[in-house]
């Protein structure tokens, strides 16, 4: 009886982890292992370029891009404004914009952002990007609806709440909803559109998506500019970044006035990252000696590695929250739709996601948000045929250092997926001497919030204590902390506030 009792909790605990964020764990999941897969029987270099070299090293490679938006662009800043969106809470004192912005009329893609300027002297801030991974998932469904942004979705799907630790308190934030064809995003179902997703496309239609929105929203030209962003925004950050500097200085104009970056849990180097996730799946109990020795073995984490290190490097894991191994899991009660926590944990539901897809399907939603009619939305496009990227772009961060941009890259420490020891090892590839030794850094509550490190060039590395994989929604005080000090270019304070 009771190993009947035992599996069917077991059965129940594997369905629920599924539900858990399923489509962005999945997504980037699927990615990293069929980059893997495809190592097995090829050496990886960069998609679709010859062995040894660096499609992001050449400035003259993006020559081509326009430095300016068409004559007449479609849509309007007014067009855009956000009378109020439907559930939200009263006294709401900030301007809300969203719509669509045209980056290919030949092949008719269009970028779809959510905007919030602060609450208080939104003139005098930064505008700050904000980059959700996947590759293919969206930054309105992640990014605004259930981290950074102003609003968290209710239980009931239809009423939202204020998240008092949202980033427009400090900056003027677009999520943006890319490549097109995910979220609200769109792409007609051509062959270019299809067969050409990738890296490369990824950041040159962002590019032109920003050129375009700061003519609909011409204050903003000029205003000191960052990104944002998680995850795969690992490579979609620092790889956008690479484009605004090369095209200001090809030009030698400034188009936009990129000041940092900012990059949570990323993914930025396929060896590193499985090398760095296993070890830390060890370390914290998940997998066993045995299988880590299997591990060593087998593996050196490079381009010689084969089939044996793959099934090495697979052993079983059991059912958890991957992106936050201590976190609770979504349960679903049978047969009624109804979702609930398996467990408690402050300030965290793991069904929120599941809030904002009703939400954002809400055909009222919709039409306050300026979306296309009839859309379904989902947090992660599945089958989007994303080509691989780069291997690594630690080379990529590294010219942003040597061009002296502000570049910081945080972890939250409970994360499996893009773990922290994963991003220590390419920090580590980066090869800069230590300026300020690792030390805590503090919250106003007189919490350690994690722990930092600077090296030269200003390149700094800070964990947030208690965070996972999307370190907003599970550390969302901490986490503004070092936002705060990240624009304010000061390491977070490194003593109990008196």
């Amino acid at each position: 009886m009771r190993n009947t009792i035992t599996s069917s909790i077991l059965l129940l605990l594997l369905a629920a982890s599924l539900t858990v964020d399923a489509s962005q764990e999945d997504q980037l999941m699927r990615f990293i292992e069929s980059k893997a897969k495809k190592r097995q029987t090829a050496k990886a270099t960069s998609a679709n370029e010859p062995e040894g070299t660096d499609p992001w090293a050449d400035p003259g490679s993006f020559s081509h891009l326009p430095t300016k938006c068409p004559t007449s662009p479609a849509g309007t800043k007014a067009d855009d404004k956000i009378t109020a969106l439907p559930g939200q809470p009263s006294r709401v004192n900030f301007d809300q914009y969203s719509g669509y912005v045209t980056v290919s009329h030949k092949h008719f893609r269009e970028l779809f952002y959510y905007f919030v300027e602060a609450p208080y002297e939104a003139a005098s801030k930064p505008l700050v990007l904000w980059l959700n991974g996947g590759p293919g998932c969206s930054s309105l469904g992640y990014g605004a609806m259930t981290e950074l942004g102003p609003f968290r979705v209710n239980p009931d799907g239809k009423t939202l709440s204020r998240n008092k630790h949202a980033w427009n308190n400090l900056a003027n934030v677009i999520f943006l909803e890319s490549p097109a064809g995910v979220g609200f995003s769109y792409a007609s179902n051509d062959t270019n559109n299809n067969n050409n997703v990738g890296d490369r496309r990824t950041a040159e239609d962002t590019f032109i998506f920003l050129l375009n929105w700061m003519d609909r929203f011409p204050e903003y030209k000029g205003r000191d500019f960052y990104i944002a962003g998680e995850s795969y925004g690992g490579h979609y950050v620092p790889q956008l970044a690479t484009m605004i500097k090369f095209m200001n200085e090809l030009h030698g104009t400034t188009f936009i006035n990129l000041r940092g970056i900012f990059v949570g849990n990323p993914y930025l180097d396929d060896y590193k990252n499985e090398k760095g996730n296993l070890e830390f799946l060890w370390t914290h109990g998940v997998i066993s000696d045995e299988a880590w020795a299997g591990i060593l073995a087998n593996c050196s984490f490079g381009p010689s590695d084969d089939w044996q290190c793959f099934v090495a490097a697979h052993p079983p894991e059991g059912q958890f929250d991957k992106y936050n191994i201590y976190a609770p899991i979504c349960l679903q009660r049978p047969n009624t739709g109804i979702y609930y926590s398996s467990s408690y944990l402050a300030g965290y539901d793991p069904c929120g996601p599941h809030y904002v897809e009703a939400y954002l399907n809400n055909p009222e939603v919709q039409d306050a948000l300026h979306t296309r009619a009839k859309t379904r939305w989902s947090a992660c496009n599945l089958d989007l045929p994303y080509n691989d990227g780069p291997v690594s772009v630690v080379p990529t961060i590294s010219r942003l250092i040597q061009r002296g941009l502000s570049v910081w890259i945080f972890s939250g420490d409970m994360d499996s997926v893009c773990s922290i020891a994963a991003t220590r090892y390419s920090v580590k590839d980066l090869n800069l001497p230590v300026t300020k030794p690792w030390r805590p850094w503090y919250t106003p509550d007189s919490e350690v919030g994690g722990y930092v490190q600077q090296y030269e060039g200003g390149f700094t590395f800070a964990s947030v204590r208690g965070a996972g994989h999307t370190v907003p929604t599970f550390q969302p005080k901490r986490v503004l902390v070092l936002f705060y000090s990240f624009l304010k270019g000061m390491l977070p304070p490194d003593g109990i506030p008196n």
